[in-house]
């Protein structure tokens, strides 16, 4: 890196699937101490964890990182994160990664690697990452958010629909050449973009996709994207998926 980063971490207590999922344990720790272990990793000058709930920070302690308790209604992570800047007086151009807390095997060099994008890039707001999709389910389910980029690497669009839709293709994945990407929610920020993005109200396609990033493209920022160089493990959203991350990780209880 030739430019210092902060990473910030937002981890609300409440979750309509699965609430107080931040604080579920793996392999003898919770989620957020784990997101907050590949945080340390990573090249960042700062780690921080935002959150509206004291046993959040008491575990971000037991991380070894530092939390900031942020307000209970904030819409988005971006929004927390946004009060953080604030709170601390950060500048417009500082580099600020936000990993969700809920993503406990999140790689620390996808970290770097987003933090790098946008450093290396002064006409970028944002930068993110995406992963080729090969699979016809991923590609059709609307949980797997899409996007589509320039020929410079911006992205033109972000979708939970199947784009590019090959008009000849009866709904299959794209033909070689034109490859489907699946976006992964990790964001760098410059702060300046941050705080203008969460100055302006949800337009009808943020709310229509419920997808934030819109509303950065609807502004006319630019947004960087390239493709990870790894594959990220899927984070936790519901039940299913703390049995998915138990039996892969390991039931701290030992049964």
């Amino acid at each position: 890196m030739t430019e210092s980063f902060r990473v910030v971490i937002p981890a609300r207590f409440g979750s309509t699937r699965l609430p107080g999922k931040v604080l579920c344990e793996l392999a003898g720790r919770t989620v957020i101490e784990h997101v907050a272990a590949a945080a340390r990793r990573s090249g960042a000058a700062e780690v921080i964890v935002a959150t509206d709930d004291e046993r959040v920070s008491a575990a971000a302690a037991r991380a070894g990182v530092e939390s900031v308790l942020t307000g209970a209604d904030h819409p988005s992570g971006s929004d927390r994160i946004r009060e953080v800047a604030d709170l601390r007086g950060w500048a417009d151009d500082e580099l600020i990664v936000n990993v969700q807390g809920d993503e406990p095997l999140m790689p620390w060099a996808l970290i770097d690697q987003v933090a790098r994008l946008l450093a290396e890039d002064a006409h970028a707001d944002w930068a993110t990452l995406a992963t080729p999709i090969d699979k016809e389910w991923e590609y059709r389910d609307p949980n797997a958010v899409k996007l589509v980029c320039d020929r410079s690497g911006y992205a033109l669009y972000f979708s939970r629909a199947p784009i590019p839709w090959d008009r000849e293709g009866a709904g299959e994945l794209p033909a070689r050449g034109l490859e489907a990407l699946r976006h992964i929610g990790l964001y760098a920020y410059r702060a300046g973009a941050l705080r203008q993005v969460c100055a302006q109200a949800a337009p009808p396609l943020e709310r229509t996709e419920c997808l934030e990033q819109l509303r950065a493209l609807w502004l006319g920022l630019r947004i960087k994207v390239a493709l990870a160089s790894e594959l990220p493990p899927a984070g936790l959203d519901t039940p299913a998926d703390l049995q998915r991350l138990v039996a892969l990780m390991g039931d701290p209880r030992g049964a």
